[in-house]
């Protein structure tokens, strides 16, 4: 690496993100860096690159074969490792200044469900043998991590093959109880078709596929489920209900009967993330957690999906379900989130209300609390470009 290219300053704004707990590095063209921190877009420093230093970072952390793959599609999802250090997941694109870049950090530890204090419900997930669970989210809500930490457990506990299909591949998983063959779309295989379709051939008890995008993919993966496989996958999708209509919506009409039949059979959880604002100014997650009872089968079966969140909410204490709401008030109730959040983030913000009003004094809501400002991280760059 060159003293002063371009990949060094790079690295010098990844390690400072990193250590001010920062999870994405926005690089665009003509503007000034930027980190989330703490869920907000913080500038880093004062230096704008111009669309040439940008080409020339790209030229320098991919291969040439990636850079004419980017040149061609106008867009590039790769992963970026620094050593041994920090890995990261990284899209280039192009947009009307030039390049922009979003380097996403990948912890090098796989979390544990425990300590992403998630839902204990959770746990029962990693002792299925076949079906299909579906994590969904807007981009940046905890997905993958979420996967990752699931499969781990899975790898600790079991002795199955585990075939993952990811773009690209994030978290390393080790052999330890179960074999792992982890395969990145463009590198590995051609598309999470093709590998989903091999992967039926490839002796698998469990497939993790990094994102549903389309409906071969999805048809592919519901046939997996069917045939005796344990398939995991994601959907950028907000809750159980919206997922099940948007697999369902995916087919022609003539065969939704089928898929729904299909899917009903299939479909073990869904588990829902959105990312909250605590009140110390971190984040936390809502979880909205669907388990496949008798009683989720035949809503699913007979198409009353309107009826899903009901059994959901009704199924919290005896099967560990919660919808979004359930999990807000659960934030609220321990102060972890404000009546604002709340709110903001309730489902039906009316319905929310008559809860609150129901919980009674068990909620204590705070007169006069002012969220604090957040914390400025900059730092000023010793060369101007």
């Amino acid at each position: 690496m060159n003293p002063g290219s371009m990949e060094e300053k790079l690295i010098k704004y990844l390690k400072h993100m990193a250590k001010v707990g920062g999870s994405d590095l926005h690089m665009k063209a003509t503007a000034i860096v930027r980190a989330r921190i703490r869920g907000s877009l913080e500038k880093i420093g004062n230096v704008a690159f111009s669309p040439e230093q940008m080409d020339q970072l790209a030229k320098e952390i991919v291969s040439e074969a990636q850079y004419e793959r980017l040149i061609e599609d106008r867009s590039l999802d790769f992963t970026y490792v620094i050593g041994k250090e920090a890995r990261f997941r990284v899209n280039l694109f192009y947009q009307l200044d030039g390049l922009s870049g979003v380097f996403r950090i990948i912890p090098v530890e796989i979390p544990t469900l425990s300590q992403l204090n998630l839902p204990a419900v959770l746990h029962d997930f990693t002792d299925i043998h076949r079906g299909l669970v579906l994590v969904t989210g807007v981009t940046g809500s905890g997905k993958s991590t979420t996967l990752a930490a699931i499969l781990n457990e899975i790898n600790e506990i079991k002795s199955d093959h585990i075939i993952t299909i990811e773009d690209p591949v994030e978290f390393i998983h080790q052999d330890k109880g179960c074999l792992v063959n982890q395969r990145g779309v463009g590198q590995d295989t051609k598309s999470f078709g093709d590998a989903l379709r091999g992967a039926l051939r490839e002796d698998p008890d469990i497939i993790l596929v990094g994102e549903m995008r389309d409906l071969e993919t999805i048809d592919i993966g519901i046939h997996a489920a069917n045939t005796g496989h344990l398939v995991f996958s994601t959907l950028h999708t907000i809750d159980a209900k919206e997922t099940i209509d948007r697999i369902i919506g995916m087919f022609p009409g003539e065969e939704q009967n089928r898929v729904r039949m299909s899917l009903a059979s299939v479909l073990e959880g869904v588990i829902s993330q959105r990312l909250v604002k605590t009140t110390d100014g971190g984040r936390a997650a809502a979880i909205e957690v669907l388990k496949k009872t008798p009683r989720i089968e035949q809503l699913i079966m007979e198409g009353r999906d309107s009826e899903i969140i009901d059994a959901i909410e009704e199924g919290k204490d005896i099967y560990g379900t919660q919808s979004f709401d359930q999990a807000l008030l659960d934030l609220y109730t321990d102060e972890r989130i404000s009546t604002e959040v709340l709110m903001e983030n309730a489902t039906s913000p009316s319905d929310m209300k008559l809860k609150l009003d129901g919980v009674g004094k068990g909620a204590i809501k705070k007169e006069g609390e002012v969220e604090e400002e957040p914390e400025f991280f900059g730092f000023k760059d010793d060369e101007e470009d």
